[in-house]
């Protein structure tokens, strides 16, 4: 018997709470999917990830589980060779087999690490490299909400955020909740010039906050350089204001603006044009989609050879994953931005004592070995009942929006 061979491999579907947030793909459904990964070995270690809950990575899940018992939790060679064979052999069907692949490996590589931690005694950040600071910053992220839900009786506790002056009440309700300094706008919902006047009533209510903005890709190249002039001094970095590579190359050289990006640099055959083209001065890495915590040192370490900024995305997400980014964040000395975080829009919780709390705008490492966090058994039942009586399979923002605004349309650019 060992500690540290993987006995079993068990995956979990969960859909817990979202409220109605805007973004350039619709709005949030009332439950956003999820999927929690236990990783026991033959000693009894309990090792924990989570990861999104759509159908493809469920089924590529079940799939990979038989073939990692018998492996070590630190063979990470080996997760991606069996992972890449079932994504490549049992997926065949699926659309975006190579995207599908590092979100696989990811989702179990962090229950790997945990189980690895747990087994020594150690701390993830101590096998990550090391901490290299004691509190991980994260940023306030606003967003542009509907009041409730559709069919809902009653608005939900933030209301609605539509107006800039809506818009600085629920940053006011972060900031005062929560300590976050930076503060950023999910935008590519409203008219661009709408959103801008909420970033320019932000800085007026904020004056030293550092602010960001994130179309989503959802403006023309042409609006995004007609509008630099007035965000030249207003914001820290513009994050993926038109789509693609080339668009944000053109963009990059008009403007001392740093551009950021969690879209057209996604995985590792992107780095080479985009370095090349000068497309981008800041990468959100986010460990759920690059491959896990390996992956996602690898790709820090050739943003600090080249100079390129970096910090963390964020989608709905519980506490299993904001452990995991907050130990990355901490082994990541050239972390240089205030990590988002869709932490403080959630309300349910499937980690033992409650939701993790944020002081001063940062968070301090859950104490114990591993993530140190471990799984409330009863909450992972209900959310799972949630899941099975929600019966989403995928999560469908565009269908959502339409149910407020039936005359919506996708559209990327869109402005």
């Amino acid at each position: 018997m060992s500690k540290t061979r993987i006995a079993d491999l068990r995956i979990t579907p969960i859909a817990f709470a979202d409220p109605p947030l805007l973004n350039n793909a619709g709005c949030h459904e009332p439950f956003a999917l999820r999927s929690i990964i236990e990783v026991e070995t033959e000693g009894g270690v309990v090792g924990l990830g989570e990861s999104y809950g759509h159908k493809a990575l469920l089924d590529a899940l079940t799939a990979l589980a038989p073939q990692v018992v018998g492996m070590e939790v630190t063979d990470l060679n080996g997760l991606w060779r069996r992972a890449r064979a079932v994504v490549r052999g049992a997926m065949q069907g699926y659309t975006g087999a190579e995207a599908l692949l590092p979100r696989v490996v990811a989702a179990v590589e962090v229950a790997m690490w945990d189980a690895w931690g747990k087994s020594l005694g150690r701390p993830l950040v101590d096998l990550l490299g090391g901490q290299v600071r004691d509190r991980v910053s994260f940023s306030a992220y606003l967003f542009y909400k509907f009041a409730r839900h559709a069919g809902a009786s009653q608005d939900d506790i933030w209301g609605e955020v539509l107006t800039p002056e809506q818009l600085v009440d629920e940053a006011r309700r972060m900031v005062d909740e929560h300590g976050f300094r930076a503060l950023k706008l999910k935008a590519g919902i409203l008219p661009p010039e709408d959103e801008i006047a909420g970033l320019e009533a932000l800085r007026a209510a904020f004056p030293t906050a550092p602010l960001r903005i994130d179309p989503n890709g959802g403006w023309h190249l042409h609006t995004t350089l007609k509008l630099l002039p007035r965000l030249e001094g207003l914001i820290e970095y513009l994050e993926d204001p038109t789509d693609g590579i080339p668009a944000m190359s053109v963009v990059q050289r008009a403007t001392t603006i740093p551009l950021a990006t969690n879209m057209c640099v996604v995985a590792n055959d992107h780095l080479p044009p985009a370095i090349a083209e000068g497309a981008v001065r800041v990468i959100l890495s986010d460990h759920h989609y690059w491959g896990g915590l390996q992956a996602s040192r690898d790709l820090a370490r050739i943003c600090d050879i080249w100079g390129i900024g970096l910090s963390m995305h964020s989608n709905s997400h519980l506490g299993i994953s904001l452990a995991a980014m907050a130990h990355l964040a901490a082994a990541t000395p050239n972390l240089a931005y205030d990590c988002d975080t869709h932490y403080p829009w959630q309300t349910d919780e499937v980690i033992e004592g409650g939701k993790l709390r944020f002081e001063g705008g940062a968070l301090t490492l859950p104490e114990g070995p591993g993530l140190g966090v471990t799984l409330d058994r009863g909450e992972l039942r209900r959310l799972h009942q949630n899941y099975l009586d929600a019966g989403l399979a995928v999560r469908d923002d565009a269908k959502e929006m339409r149910k407020h605004w039936p005359d919506w349309k996708f559209g990327r650019p869109k402005f």
